[in-house]
């Protein structure tokens, strides 16, 4: 799945202007497909640098609040706490939710390697991906290798479904009736405020709800 949604990023990259070298580098380092898309659509307006590093970060905002809910698993282990910042940089959504999975039944020493691998894993995807969408954006009509992009937010959807705490239904639902509509209304900060007012509203109401029977509450 990584590999199919980052062929479509290559592509997209390639139509926009970018090298192949600078492509690749940038599944390396920024990592992140929402802020990668943001940064080869402005480079092809011919954006300010500033505005595209900006945009970028911005769009991947979302991996600070997905690091801080991973650093109790890793807050024992002397060596991952070491390489903490390492461990960010190779975050993904893919490995965010796998981690906190099956990360808290494992032995404290083996959730770094599990996370490594996983990590490993998944950007070597990314990077083929992007190689090889690169060198397709030719061979095929432009929509079908952009359509590739859409798996990934497909994808999440199937990770998520497995949710089964209260809160985090309640923020899907609301997400989704919200998300469109404030995209409407401001297409550049319709997601981060669809984000906080959704998981807030979630939060809210779950609180408020009589524990359902067998949940225990905090």
């Amino acid at each position: 799945m990584v590999l199919a949604s980052m062929m479509g990023f290559g592509s997209l990259a390639r139509e926009s202007g970018l090298s192949f070298g600078v492509s690749v580098v940038s599944t390396a380092t920024v990592w992140g497909l929402p802020g990668q898309v943001a940064f080869a659509e402005l480079f092809a307006v011919g954006a300010p640098v500033l505005a595209i590093m900006l945009a970028s970060s911005m769009a991947n905002l979302r991996f600070l609040p997905m690091s801080l809910s991973m650093l109790p698993l890793f807050r024992a282990d002397e060596r991952a706490w070491r390489w903490r910042y390492i461990l960010v940089a190779l975050m993904s959504i893919n490995t965010w939710a796998l981690t906190l999975r099956h990360g808290p039944a494992m032995p404290q020493e083996q959730r770094f390697h599990y996370y490594m691998g996983l990590c490993i894993t998944c950007l070597t995807g990314g990077l083929i991906g992007t190689a090889v969408g690169y060198y397709l954006a030719t061979s095929f009509p432009f929509f079908i290798i952009v359509s590739l992009i859409f798996l990934n937010p497909v994808y999440f959807v199937f990770v998520f479904a497995g949710a089964r705490q209260r809160n985090c239904i309640l923020a899907l639902l609301i997400g989704a009736v919200l998300g469109p509509l404030f995209h409407l209304i401001s297409p550049e900060w319709g997601l981060p405020f669809c984000g906080v007012i959704a998981g807030s509203a979630a939060f809210w109401i779950d609180k408020r709800m009589k524990a359902p029977p067998g949940e225990i509450t905090p």
